[in-house]
């Protein structure tokens, strides 16, 4: 007889202590299928809520969380309180404006249209020139789809018709202006049309295909085939510039990373279904921020290996185990994320677990971000920010953690809570390194950032044909996400960088043609 066999009433042991364990050993049973399905239904509702609820951690629970009373708390001693009562703040008061719509920006371009009446209506009943007193404007947005315009390129051809280079110090017969240097040689492709093209697919996620039908109605039969060769053959001409920007980002002294997977077909020696990945490294000083990405076919810990070396300072990175090597550098701050433990304590709140303890977590996270956001807020220099951290969040934390391994023991570890806290245990010295430094940020949302334009194109156009492609796109997202960074916008940045880098010979040039470097006035009139 077995534990999972129904009892029947001749199995029934004769002696008490044979009744005894039997009882024992069902109990046992329905409490290891109990949790199971306990399990289960947290999933369950984890899932329902992820996959119909709000994407926002803000969800209507969490707002919530600053009203919970003492006696639904399980609060610790008064000297290990990990949280504390929100401040109060007085709003000054202000007058709201009426709602409307906003007003047309003064800087485009107007088009008058005057409606006049007919010339007898402005002349009196009494024989008189009625007289304009006023005038009644509205105005309303119009647009014309993009125009179109052929370059035409002319280069005057001059010989010397007298002597026709007879003559013994005579020139050359025929002289002609040399053609102007250009990104991709012997195309119909100007600057312009190749930074619109890209900027749409790099910037606004517009496939190749879906451009292909747009250029068509604006008169121009350009297939998808050769955008693409013209995306392999920019990111061949940015290669330089690309040296110069790993240098940017690697000499700084701080790097975010991250990395998400991608589809390429046509990769040698591997399926068409087989992963292969985008790895983003966010670094560069304080004020000219430089990003880069780096296309490869596996999620090896080799790869940032690779990238970062001879790095020395701060990485911030979430808590893949890819990642683990940087804490055997020496010269290197391995720093976790606190948006990755929110949001496993915020995935409890979405299941409907055990959210008290899920709850009072999440209160105490947004408490150290609400002090990032005061001294954000004040505009702190990095030794002002370190030294509050250190006054303020540094007791905070330290309380939090002895309450988490307070509360450790008494939640099962396979749960969604058991996880959230033993991610925080487990992570514990890589989070809180981030108060050694005004510098550091709390978590990589940096990174995660920038990296979702890439994940948002990656949902429309699914896949790239070749590895070659592949490295385009991971060249071409690193010049766009890095302009966007220092604030530039991607179609200007993109038409000046495609105009003046086939003039480009040695390392300052290409430095000089990197968003953060560029002369901002020249984009104007690119």
């Amino acid at each position: 007889m077995t534990p999972h066999t129904p009892l029947k009433e001749d199995d029934l042991p004769d002696t008490l202590p044979e009744c005894k364990r039997v009882a024992l050993r069902y109990a046992h049973n329905f409490d290891v299928y109990r949790q199971r399905f306990e399990l289960l239904l947290e999933k369950y509702r984890l899932l329902q809520a992820q996959a119909y609820g709000r994407t926002s951690e803000k969800s209507a629970s969490l707002l919530k969380i600053a009203q919970l009373s003492l006696l639904e708390a399980e609060a610790l001693p008064e000297t290990e309180q990990p949280d504390e009562q929100p401040e109060r703040t007085e709003v000054p008061a202000h007058t709201r404006r009426k709602p409307g719509r906003k007003p047309i920006p003064e800087d485009l371009p107007r088009v008058v249209i005057v409606h006049d009446v007919e010339p007898e209506q402005k002349r009196c009943a009494c024989g008189a020139e009625k007289s304009c007193i006023g005038e009644e404007v509205n105005e309303e947005l119009d647009i014309v789809p993009a125009r179109t315009q052929v370059l035409r390129h002319v280069r005057p051809k001059f010989a010397c018709l007298t002597c026709e280079g007879t003559a013994d110090d005579a020139s050359p017969t025929v002289v002609i202006a040399p053609p102007p240097p250009r990104i991709i040689p012997k195309s119909i492709a100007s600057p312009g049309l190749l930074a619109h093209v890209m900027t749409s697919k790099f910037v606004d996620a517009l496939p190749f295909y879906r451009q292909e039908g747009i250029l068509a109605r604006l008169g121009m039969n350009i297939g998808r085939a050769t955008m693409c060769g013209w995306a392999v053959k920019i990111a061949a001409a940015c290669a330089p510039l690309l040296t110069e920007l790993r240098k940017e980002v690697i000499g700084g002294g701080r790097v975010n990373a991250d990395e998400t997977t991608l589809q390429v077909l046509a990769e040698p020696g591997r399926a068409a279904t087989t992963k292969s990945y985008l790895w983003l490294f966010c670094g560069g000083q304080p004020d000219k921020a430089a990003l880069e990405f780096v296309y490869a076919p596996t999620r090896s810990s080799k790869v940032a290996a690779e990238y970062l070396v001879g790095f020395q300072g701060f990485v911030q990175t979430d808590d893949y185990g890819g990642y683990d090597f940087l804490d055997k550098i020496p010269g290197i701050a391995h720093l976790g994320c606190w948006a990755h433990a929110r949001r496993k304590f915020a995935d409890v709140v979405k299941a409907g677990g055990r959210g008290g303890i899920a709850e009072q977590a999440l209160t105490v996270i947004r408490g150290f971000y609400e002090i990032e956001r005061k001294a954000e807020k004040a505009n702190l220099s990095r030794n002002e920010l370190r030294a509050l951290r250190q006054e303020k969040v540094k007791p905070k934390l330290d309380a939090f953690h002895g309450w988490l391994l307070a509360q450790a023991p008494t939640v099962p570890k396979k749960t969604l809570l058991g996880k959230a806290i033993s991610y925080v245990v487990n992570q514990w010295g890589h989070l809180i390194r981030y108060v050694e430094d005004g510098w550091l940020r709390p978590d990589n949302n940096l990174a995660e950032n920038a990296i979702r334009p890439f994940v948002i194109g990656r949902k429309n156009w699914l896949f790239s044909g070749t590895p070659e492609g592949a490295q385009a796109s991971a060249t071409i997202y690193s010049l766009v996400e890095t302009a966007r960074a220092n604030k530039i916008d991607a179609y200007w940045y993109l038409r000046y960088l495609f105009e003046y880098l086939p003039m480009a010979r040695t390392a300052e040039d290409y430095r000089a043609l990197l968003p953060m470097y560029i002369d901002r006035g020249l984009l104007a009139r690119a």
